[in-house]
């Protein structure tokens, strides 16, 4: 979309995936069913919660499905799916148990993805069996008490010995998920790195690091708000003898390493809170059905039926912004890091503001503990912190955009520059199968000609020419969010389900057109709310309450809340 390339480069959006990977749909089916049952029939959500650690029943029948091993390589110990596959398991345990969810994914998406994505076949094939089958856990370990969203800013330091056979690590990581279950590590320190100048810089570099060196301890489990029955813990390293052999990737590559496993994992974030929503939905939709209130059924009053259309239009559009990040990534797409971005920040807000509208759906019974909504919705809460908070992925978005049509440096200094960003959007249309002209004949269902012609009109005309030169995070997350709105509405209109399944008279074929016209439409009159940020006249007419929240925010507590606190 912001480099502006056409035709075979956004193969990856058109079409949908309608098949879960390469290998036969048979096999996926099974694969997330066995979970589904399972999961239903074994696992006890309350009771993880309660206990704060998962039972062990559970966790031993999810070793004996392969459950810990789904993308590693069938000689290798694992089930060898496909990202498409993948996505389609955690989907099912997103529905059930995010607290288990969890302790899946900081396991396997991110905690030994870098052997999968940089190891060497030796490394591979000394820790991947055990990991697949689960007898060993593994840990990713970034964060540092100083170091959150600034991920260069780690302290914790790794230097070679004299002798060149091993590395000395020290530190300290906090907030680390499988932390203190862990035996195997991901652990990203300094290292001094010698330039070809001569000079010697410290760098980031990554480590696979066993708690059987000696000098690993764990911190006790955390009091959290919500996921209470993963582990998360503090991991220290104190003089840990690190073989040299275990380096991850090349020497002071390791940011590079950590952004690549970031990334790489995200879309399964998508995926499983598309479960979650999913799960939630049918509570709401449920309840509505059967709870009378004045003489009559609940879901037949407007309210509810415009909070439950609202509630399945954000479950479709992040279903189907994972299948397309995963798809891109079967495709080897060789560049998805910011749609991996959207659908994380998507998916993550999408699935609170679902489950909170579930719970006002079911009144007073969602407060309560026995329906299980409420500790859905302090579960979902960590989401838009972890692997990337969505502030910093907002600015990701805006600034990766910009950066494309020249150095910021650039943009700051000559809004036409921006102006040129804008234009580069215009192709967005053709890009999905949309025309940049009025006439949409052939390209998509005529039932969907106005919601393709939105993508277009209510964005890419006004935006990014009215914009500012974005040197604010105010306007910076304005063009992430209305990136982000572009996206999904390319995505939804691209899940050739809706245009195909209309062609071929298919019975969802009129909902779905639905949810693709609605949210369409939906976007547009954010659009309409949003765009006095970037026009002259919404400045002029005080419309715009950037200076006002700079003040405010800069004044002392008290004063911002007029002297109640005082």
């Amino acid at each position: 979309i912001f480099e502006g390339q056409g035709g075979s480069a956004w193969l990856p959006l058109r079409p949908y995936p309608t098949q879960p990977g390469q290998r036969s749909p048979g096999l996926c089916i099974c694969l997330s069913l066995a979970p589904f049952h399972y999961l239903k029939e074994v696992n006890d959500p309350a009771e993880n919660e309660k206990l704060e650690s998962i039972e062990t029943a559970t966790l031993e029948g999810l070793k004996e499905m392969g459950a810990f091993g789904l993308q590693v390589p069938e000689e290798l110990g694992g089930i060898g799916l496909t990202n498409t596959q993948y996505a389609r398991v955690v989907e099912v345990v997103g529905v059930h148990d995010l607290g288990v969810g969890i302790s899946l994914g900081a396991h396997q998406s991110i905690g030994f993805k870098g052997i999968l994505l940089f190891g060497t076949q030796s490394q591979k094939e000394k820790y991947l069996p055990k990991l697949a089958s689960g007898e060993t856990m593994a840990a990713f370990c970034l964060t540092e008490p100083s170091s959150g969203s600034d991920a260069a800013s780690i302290k914790t330091l790794a230097e070679l010995s004299p002798c060149g056979k091993f590395y000395t690590l020290n530190g300290g990581k906090i907030w680390i998920s499988n932390g203190g279950t862990a035996e195997i590590f991901t652990v990203f320190a300094k290292t001094p790195v010698k330039e070809p100048t001569g000079e010697v810089k410290d760098k980031i570099s990554a480590f696979i690091v066993e708690r059987a060196f000696g000098g690993v301890t764990s911190g006790p489990p955390e009091k959290k708000m919500g996921i209470k029955c993963s582990n998360t813990a503090e991991v220290h390293f104190d003089n840990v003898k690190v073989p040299a052999e275990n380096l991850l990737g090349e020497l002071g590559k390791g940011f590079m390493v950590a952004v690549s496993i970031l990334n790489n994992g995200r879309f399964g974030m998508a995926s499983a809170l598309a479960g979650t929503m999913r799960g939630v939905i049918v509570k709401a939709v449920d309840h509505a059905a059967n709870r009378k209130q004045f003489g009559d059924k609940i879901s037949n009053y407007g309210a509810i039926q415009e909070k439950i259309a609202r509630m399945a239009m954000l479950h479709y559009v992040t279903e189907s912004m994972a299948y397309v990040v995963s798809a891109n990534m079967d495709m080897k797409v060789p560049d998805y890091k910011l749609e991996a971005s959207i659908s994380k920040i998507f998916a993550s807000e999408a699935a609170w503001y679902v489950t909170d509208e579930c719970i006002q759906v079911l009144g007073g019974m969602g407060y309560m503990k026995e329906t299980g909504v409420e500790r859905v919705l302090r579960d979902l809460r960590i989401f838009r912190i972890f692997e990337g908070t969505n502030d910093i992925l907002r600015l990701f978005v805006a600034l990766t955009g910009i950066e494309v049509r020249g150095s910021l440096c650039s943009v700051v200094l000559n809004p036409f520059v921006l102006s040129l960003f804008c234009s580069s959007l215009f192709s967005l249309c053709s890009k999905v199968g949309i025309p940049t002209g009025l006439s949409l004949e052939g390209i998509v269902h005529p039932g969907l000609d106005n919601s393709a012609y939105l993508v277009r009109e209510f964005f890419l005309k006004d935006l990014f020419l009215r914009a500012q030169p974005c040197n604010q995070q105010f306007h910076l997350k304005r063009v992430a969010d209305a990136a982000i709105d572009i996206y999904a509405m390319a995505v939804v209109i691209s899940r050739y389900v809706a245009s195909r399944s209309l062609s071929l008279g298919q019975p969802t074929a009129e909902h779905e057109k639905l949810l693709c016209q609605t949210w369409s439409h939906e976007v547009g009159y954010r659009w309409l709310r949003d765009r006095v940020w970037f026009t002259r006249c919404g400045r002029r007419m005080g419309l715009s309450t950037r200076k006002p929240c700079c003040q405010l925010a800069a004044s002392p507590c008290k004063k911002a809340l007029c002297g109640q606190c005082a």
